[in-house]
């Protein structure tokens, strides 16, 4: 793809009011524009005070200017960030005078594609840009950063090579069928190719947990109605999310809402009442309830102490494994002995008082000892990927898989070559090695505008 003529510009920081906002310029025109403000050639990556006067001379703010030079630069060209007061209307004016000083404005995710297309960064790297942006817990950022500094990137290559020599090997029998080869060593394809086939499955097999990082540990608090889940809820959150009524099924529909423990993003879901004798709108939750419970991570039953023996939702005892489920007993506050015997599950019990906040601590732990079997504190070069990189790994391992049964069959080289290909052209698409545009324009529009 042809390297971009034009100059961008765009703000790179939140609209809205602060204390500074920068404005990011990206293009062949930077160094232009640098002269014109500055009335010099600018020093690289050393702030310069001045004030910010546009073409018919009006000041408009006093501004820092950083410029960075080419090719050490975020987007690979000259680049230059203007720093002034973060009212948005200096901002605006700025970004209107340098679009009459040739610039034009960015597209969403524009820096970041020309930092990809420049070879600034692969497209793992660019998608890691987002995350770091985007991460809502400790461990999601570690993972980000481990993305952006080319973790995934280093992976791949190592496929990569270790299948275009398996490639090379096979191709030469096609290409030169005359020529006096060694003898076609189908073993050391086959090993060559298994290998691959295992580390790139290993990769396949972090999607969960990458999912997990991104999205949150799917938390599920059920129960039966009025056994005070939503109070539950709420208590965890920090803040009155749901609504808490004496009436037993308050809550027809989910509720959800993230909270952070510990290095941990905790995505918890207030359900439907699990009600043993349900109304047809009741019905319709429970269903809801099960479908959500079936999706989760981390189950949280919630049941009434006051209760002699709290009973369980039919259908619900078989999906408590002791990994995935913690039993509350909430409620504690009413009792006057100690909490009531359970039906032998296995799994924790914590006695809380959603109103008191009682026990509440040591639920946190157990929902944190959890998240941390889920979510371990990964190696330094380990690696999470999202769906796009699954979806093209799939496709190569698919592709690895038809090659290693032609080998098993004694099929045509050719047709062995052109399974290698796929698997190679499949493996380019998580890096980016391979040139595909609308797998570029659907990764970068989900950027925000001036990053």
């Amino acid at each position: 793809m042809a390297r971009p003529l034009d100059t961008i510009a765009a703000l790179a920081t939140p609209a809205g009011v602060s204390a500074i906002a920068v404005v990011r310029v990206s293009g062949v025109e930077a160094p232009r524009i640098v002269r014109e403000l500055v009335g010099s050639e600018a020093r690289p990556r050393t702030a310069r005070r001045t004030d910010y006067r546009d073409r018919a001379g009006a000041l408009v703010d006093d501004v820092l200017l950083t410029f960075f030079p080419e090719p050490r630069s975020y987007t690979g060209e000259p680049v230059l960030e203007v720093s002034c007061h973060g009212n948005p209307f200096i901002a605006q004016r700025i970004l209107e005078d340098l679009f009459t000083r040739g610039c034009r404005p960015a597209e969403p995710g524009e820096f970041t594609r020309r930092a990809f297309l420049n070879g600034r960064m692969d497209l793992s790297q660019a998608e890691a840009v987002m995350d770091v942006i985007s991460a809502r817990s400790e461990r999601a950022l570690a993972a980000a950063h481990r993305q952006l500094r080319g973790a995934l990137g280093r992976h791949m290559r190592e496929l990569t090579d270790g299948l275009v020599g398996a490639a090379a090997a096979v191709e030469a029998y096609i290409d030169f069928p005359d020529e006096d080869l060694p003898p076609e060593n189908k073993a050391s394809v086959r090993r060559t190719l298994e290998g691959i086939l295992e580390a790139s499955s290993r990769l396949l097999a972090t999607r969960h947990y990458g999912d997990l990082l991104r999205d949150g540990v799917r938390t599920v608090i059920a129960g039966e109605p009025n056994v005070g889940k939503s109070s539950l809820l709420n208590r965890l959150v920090g803040r009155d999310r749901a609504i808490v009524s004496p009436e037993p099924g308050t809550t027809r529909d989910f509720i959800e809402e993230r909270v952070v423990l510990g290095p941990h993003c905790l995505r918890l879901v207030d359900t439907a009442g699990l009600n043993p004798a349900p109304g047809p709108i009741e019905r319709l939750g429970i269903e809801k309830t099960v479908e959500c419970i079936d999706e989760s991570d981390i189950i949280i039953l919630v049941l009434d102490a006051t209760r002699p023996t709290p009973p369980i939702f039919p259908g619900i005892a078989q999906r408590l494994t002791p990994g995935r489920a913690i039993v509350a007993l909430n409620k504690t506050d009413l009792l006057r002995g100690p909490p009531p015997k359970l039906q032998s599950l296995g799994i924790s019990a914590v006695p809380v008082s959603a109103l008191t906040g009682e026990g509440i601590a040591e639920l946190r732990s157990e929902l944190l000892r959890r998240a941390d079997g889920l979510v371990p504190d990964a190696a330094e070069d380990a690696v999470a990927i999202n769906a796009r990189h699954a979806r093209a790994l799939g496709e190569a391992n698919a592709c690895l898989s038809q090659a290693l049964e032609k080998l098993r069959t004694g099929a045509p080289p050719e047709l062995l070559a052109s399974d290698l290909r796929g698997a190679l052209n499949a493996f380019g698409e998580v890096s980016g090695s391979i040139d595909n545009e609308q797998v570029l324009d659907r990764l970068f529009a989900t950027f925000c505008i001036g990053k």
